[in-house]
């Protein structure tokens, strides 16, 4: 039977379980001091030291138990974030998104790793097909930078000719736009066909030919053979050397319509877009059907550093860093974006200075470019101080010289009550009166005191009609009539003639087809396809040329005359009408001295 045990004495829960364990021989009962705080104790919780009594007494304070009852009213937060559990929450992230690019970086490299051509469909969409091989035509590819990144670039063979053809040129355009939005797809996942940026917009994702030879995705300049074969208008062996031009604008001088107008117009805004850039500027006249640059004008200012290769000059996008202008791509380069940026959109369309930005870029090129050769230059001179000095003979006052200039042939009105026809010749004789006050009585005689009415025309039977014969020609050096023989000339006229009047059968205005045809055979056909023109333009006979100097020199001096005067009347639906503008000058043009009898509208380009 077990000891009993004394009630009068305390056991601890420790002696209790120690004594369970070492059984009734071992059993050890001992009475616990009283709690004292300064007392020193044991440390252990089986120390005989430790009492129920002594946390009765004075209880420890347990800063880990929570309260029982919720402190201020709060509510007890059961989920805590530590530190690094939120350490290890921003690591699951970073990895997630690491693999994620990790995989996006492998499906752009697969993607864009090959060079893309796009060639002309059955129906004139652009089909892509990929190729790891450079293609042996001009053209846009798509290429890989050297981190990866889908890039696309202007590939033109180094050893082609310069300038290409012009369809050529209006290709590469059409299929830029293409290849850019397909690699703007693949950096943003959305289809953007259409672009609605500014004129100056720039493509993140366009290399440029020299950046692409420099990362080794196009051969350099050392893989060419004719790149730098062939001059511009005006360059010499001395304006080769040197470093190449930082930025150029280069106008190839192209005539698919046969206009003269047209061809000097973008001449004169390519040159004053160059300078409004700080471009350096080149003139091509290799395909110009009328021959030779230097045949009419003053060579252009050279730069003093050289044209670059002739792969590295792209037609698009308008960026690029050696651009290319031409007819065939004045959409793109003079469109409605260029419009837009350069004109004043908060002026009415009726109003001239809407146009102010668009004129002051052509007339910087008029202003440089308009030096015609020497000899047509002199002609101008005598014939303009001639006119003026008979206009102030009558008592001796200075009077006034009205040019009017009639457009006929195959450019018609706009507006409609003549746009099958041509504007009667009376609306341009009284405009022309209009200038000059209290001379509409003395109109049945010819005779309007000491003022001047000077006529131009592209149809020689305007020169005869009833309005106008009675006034003089423009210029008389060199004539377009109806009569298909020339004027005789001298039997010993040397080598290097001097001036005389000059003569080639014209009929009816300025017709394209008609110009095609000047020197051909009487079998080929006034209307030809483009590319008949071209072949027609490389297989000019010398005889061709010269007709076509002859009709280029007669329309060059007739705008010089007419542009001189105090007062000009024309149609401002057609080229000449607007070249005629520039060259009178803003303050004319704003104050009402360019009268458009077409519908009265301001000048506009």
């Amino acid at each position: 039977m077990p000891p009993a045990i004394d009630l009068t004495k305390t056991y601890t829960r420790a002696d209790m379980i120690l004594s369970s364990r070492n059984g009734p021989a071992r059993l050890n009962l001992r009475r616990a001091a009283s709690y004292n705080a300064s007392e020193r104790g044991q440390q252990s919780s089986t120390s005989s030291r430790f009492s129920f009594q002594q946390l009765i007494a004075s209880p420890p304070p347990s800063p880990g138990l929570p309260a029982l009852v919720p402190r201020h009213g709060k509510v007890v937060s059961t989920h805590r974030i530590s530190p690094r559990r939120c350490a290890r929450l921003v690591g699951w992230c970073l990895g997630i998104l690491s693999v994620l690019y990790w995989c996006w970086s492998i499906v752009v490299r697969i993607l864009g790793s090959n060079h893309v051509e796009f060639d002309r469909g059955p129906m004139g969409d652009y089909e892509i097909m990929a190729d790891t091989r450079l293609p042996g035509f001009p053209t846009p590819v798509m290429v890989t930078d050297k981190k990866g990144r889908a890039k696309w670039t202007v590939s033109i063979p180094p050893d082609s000719d310069f300038p290409l053809e012009p369809k050529s040129y209006a290709e590469m355009c059409e299929g830029n736009i293409e290849v850019a939005s397909r690699v703007a797809d693949l950096h943003t996942l959305l289809r953007k066909h259409k672009d609605y940026s500014g004129y100056y917009h720039v493509d993140p994702n366009f290399l440029d030919v020299k950046e692409a030879e420099q990362q080794g995705l196009l051969p350099g300049p050392e893989a060419t053979t004719n790149g730098m074969v062939g001059t511009f208008v005006g360059q010499t062996e001395s304006s080769s050397v040197g470093e190449v031009c930082q930025k150029t604008l280069t106008y190839v001088m192209e005539t698919e319509d046969a206009g003269l107008g047209g061809t000097l117009m973008m001449l004169w805004m390519s040159y004053g877009l160059a300078k409004k850039e700080g471009r350096s500027f080149f003139v091509d006249d290799t395909r110009w059907a009328y021959g030779e640059y230097t045949t009419y004008f003053q060579a252009p200012p050279i730069p003093d550093c050289r044209p670059p290769p002739r792969h590295e000059i792209l037609p698009c996008p308008h960026h690029a860093r050696h651009l290319l202008v031409s007819a065939s791509t004045s959409s793109y380069t003079f469109g409605h974006k260029f419009k837009s940026y350069f004109s004043d959109l908060r002026k009415d369309a009726t109003d001239v200075k809407q146009q102010r930005g668009l004129f002051d870029l052509a007339r910087k090129g008029y202003e440089d470019l308009w030096d015609l050769k020497p000899a047509d230059s002199d002609y101008l001179h005598k014939r303009l101080y001639k006119l003026r000095k008979q206009s102030s003979l009558v008592d001796s006052l200075p009077g006034k010289i009205v040019g009017v200039h009639v457009r006929h042939g195959d450019n018609h009105p706009v507006e409609f009550e003549y746009q099958d026809s041509y504007v009667p010749l009376d609306h341009y004789l009284a405009s022309a009166l209009s200038f000059l006050p209290g001379s509409e009585l003395r109109q049945p005689e010819g005779s309007i005191s000491n003022n001047k009415i000077i006529v131009a025309s592209d149809d020689p039977t305007v020169y005869e009609s009833e309005e106008f014969a009675k006034y003089e020609r423009a210029q008389e050096l060199i004539r377009l009539t109806a009569n298909p023989s020339p004027v005789p000339r001298p039997a010993n006229l040397p080598a290097i003639r001097p001036f005389f009047a000059d003569s080639v059968g014209w009929e009816g205005g300025f017709f394209s087809g008609m110009f095609w045809s000047l020197g051909q055979a009487s079998n080929v056909p006034a209307t030809t396809s483009t590319n008949d023109k071209q072949a027609k333009y490389m297989s000019a006979t010398a005889e061709t040329f010269r007709l076509r100097e002859l009709v280029g020199r007669a329309y060059l001096l007739d705008l010089a005359m007419v542009g001189s005067s105090d007062a000009v009347v024309c149609t401002g639906s057609s080229m000449a009408g607007k070249v005629l503008g520039v060259m009178m000058g803003w303050n004319e043009v704003a104050s009402g001295k360019w009268k458009n009898v077409d519908g009265g509208r301001p000048w506009a380009w």
